[in-house]
Order: structure tokens, then C-alpha cells, then sequence
């Protein structure tokens, strides 16, 4: 008899334990206050800005709650991180964050306040933004095999801008110049208007640039697109063949962003959110937007941006330290 009691007060518990767990993602988001997403970058209408307050809105619809930005920008995204990974694990604080975070700055730097694996629980990939190789027009180059074959034979000349060092746009040179066997002289720039119009000018010769950050030189004809770095043609620049198409597969580089939220919050309340960022980036409307922005829309499970996440940090790992890159903190 005192074993039925047992196995009866055993089964109330668990059961008393699933509805408190299905009772977790059922009073989520909260009614009576905002869930804040962490963006660790500038607001102001950057790309990765742009995006997350797009996303936000958008969980927001579905999820009939409140979701807002909230910038806290510094050191590549290290600080906001930081700041995201302390936050209470209740689902009152996500993470808005990207590869140059989450998967460089590993290996860019000594310490950082968070560890990309075990700081943080996967909810989903968001999309995706290619780097883009542009040269200047006084370049006698108009395609890869053209630049390629020029870079060999002007070794330590040809120069490529970017904005700073460990950035997206010197890492992708870096893999460019492993991948083909070749030397080019990387300027860094604090400012990316400044790369910007110098490459428009000529006084640097090439980049390897983030499409939204390019597109509206390269329609005015300012500068020449020879090939993005992904594994399809971008919907923004579809005249513009893939490094692919032209011969070169390994050449993959890009700037994903994700949604992450910290370590330990409910399962029911990462499966309720991947199932509405799924929703949303499914959403033809929300995918033309974001092809404005020359991203391109991604989702997916959360296991699939683990694997990404651990498939990146490999990646680049190999290169900084091939390329001998180290970062200040």
C-alpha cells in the first residue's frame, strides 16, 4: 500500500512539473512587461539593427506580446554579449547577435565576458548577408580569373580595404588570399564611409565588402562587383556571379545573424519561439525585405545553428591564426 502512495505522489509531482513547465511557455511573452532584445551593436539604422527591430516586430505579432531593441554596442559585440550572457534566463532578455561575435571574436581575442557555447541556448538562425569582392573602376579587372591572375602578378601591391582589423570584410580577404595562393596589402579603417569613398576614388583597389554596405555604389556604377562569396547568386545583385560559379567553392564568406537566448531558459519557450521565427522568415513579405537589405532570410532549428555556430568558430579560427591576427581587448 505505501508503494501506491509512493507511485501516486510521484506521478502528481510529475505531472504537477509538466503543466508548470507547459504553464512556462504558455504565460510567455509576459503581458505586463517588454521582452528586451540585446543587440551588442549601434542603432541608427545599421544593417543588424535594421533586421533585429524587424524581427522584433514581427514576434511581436505573433506572439502577441512586446518585443524592443536594445543597443549596447562595444568591442565587436563583446560587451553586449557580456551584458546577455549575465541576463536572467526567465525569457525576459534575448540575444540578437552575428558571426563577427559569436564566431570570430573567439579567436580575435585573449578574454571575453561570454562564451559562445555554454553562455548562451541556440533559438534559431535569422539570415544571412554575403561579403561581395568590388573593385575600383581604375582596376583592369572584370572578372575573378582577371583579378586573381593580377594580384599574382603584382604581389604586395594590390591593396584591400576594410573596416578594421578581425572585421568580416579582413577576414574574407584573408581567406581569399589563402584560397588562391596569393599577397595583398589589408588597410584597415575605422570609418566605413571612408573605405568607401577611397575605393570610389581608387586610393584603395579593392574590398571585400557586406552587400548593404556596397549595393548603392555598385548600381551607380561607382564601383565593379566581380563575386559574392555564397553559395547562390544574391537576390540584390543578381547579375553578379557566385566565387562558385567562377571557380572558386571554398570561397564562403558571410555575416549570419541569429537569435540566442541565455543559458538555461525553458525548452518550451525556445520551441515556441524558433516556431514563430520560422513563421516569420517563411513570410514572403518579411523575405522581401530583408532582400532589400541584401540579406538573405535563413531559420531553421536550433540545432542547426549550433552546428553552424561550431562549423564557423573551426573556420575562422584556422584562419586568424594563419593570418597571425590578434585584437586588443
Amino acid at each position: 500500500m505505501r508503494n501506491i502512495f509512493i507511485g501516486l505522489a510521484s506521478a502528481i509531482a510529475l505531472g504537477t512539473a509538466f503543466t508548470a513547465v507547459g504553464q512556462t511557455a504558455a504565460l510567455w511573452p509576459p503581458a505586463d512587461k517588454a521582452v528586451q532584445i540585446i543587440v551588442p551593436g549601434p542603432g541608427g539604422g545599421s544593417t543588424s539593427d535594421s533586421i533585429a527591430r524587424l524581427i522584433a516586430d514581427e514576434l511581436g505579432k505573433r506572439l502577441k506580446g512586446n518585443f524592443i531593441v536594445e543597443n549596447h554596442a562595444g568591442v565587436n559585440g563583446n560587451i553586449g554579449a557580456g551584458i546577455a550572457a549575465e541576463a536572467s534566463n526567465d525569457g525576459s532578455k534575448l540575444l540578437f547577435s552575428w558571426a563577427g561575435t559569436l564566431a570570430v571574436s573567439p579567436s580575435l581575442y585573449n578574454k571575453l565576458p561570454f562564451n559562445p557555447q555554454s553562455s548562451f541556448d541556440a533559438i534559431g538562425l535569422i539570415a544571412t548577408v554575403p561579403n561581395v569582392l568590388i573593385v575600383s573602376n581604375s582596376m583592369p579587372v572584370h572578372n575573378m580569373a582577371e583579378f586573381t591572375d593580377y594580384v599574382k602578378q603584382h604581389p604586395g601591391v594590390v591593396n584591400f580595404g576594410s573596416t578594421g582589423n578581425g572585421s568580416s570584410m579582413h577576414l574574407a580577404g584573408e581567406l581569399y588570399m589563402g584560397e588562391t595562393s596569393t599577397n595583398m596589402v589589408h588597410v584597415p579603417y575605422s570609418a566605413p564611409s571612408q573605405a568607401t569613398n577611397n575605393l570610389v576614388s581608387g586610393e584603395i583597389q579593392s574590398m571585400f565588402q557586406l552587400i548593404p554596405g556596397i549595393i548603392g555604389q555598385i548600381k551607380a556604377g561607382k564601383v565593379r562587383a566581380l563575386g559574392v562569396m555564397a553559395t547562390e547568386r544574391s537576390s540584390a545583385l543578381p547579375d553578379v556571379p557566385t566565387m562558385a560559379e567562377q571557380g572558386y567553392p571554398n570561397l564562403i564568406s558571410s555575416t549570419w545573424f541569429a537569435l540566442l537566448a541565455p543559458k538555461g531558459i525553458s525548452a518550451d519557450i525556445i520551441e515556441r519561439c524558433n516556431q514563430a521565427l520560422n513563421e516569420i522568415l517563411q513570410d514572403p513579405e518579411v523575405k522581401q525585405k530583408l532582400a532589400a537589405m541584401g540579406a538573405i532570410a535563413l531559420g531553421g532549428t536550433p540545432q542547426d545553428l549550433d552546428r553552424r555556430l561550431t562549423s564557423d568558430l573551426k573556420k575562422w579560427q584556422k584562419i586568424i591564426r594563419g593570418a597571425n591576427i590578434h585584437v586588443q581587448y
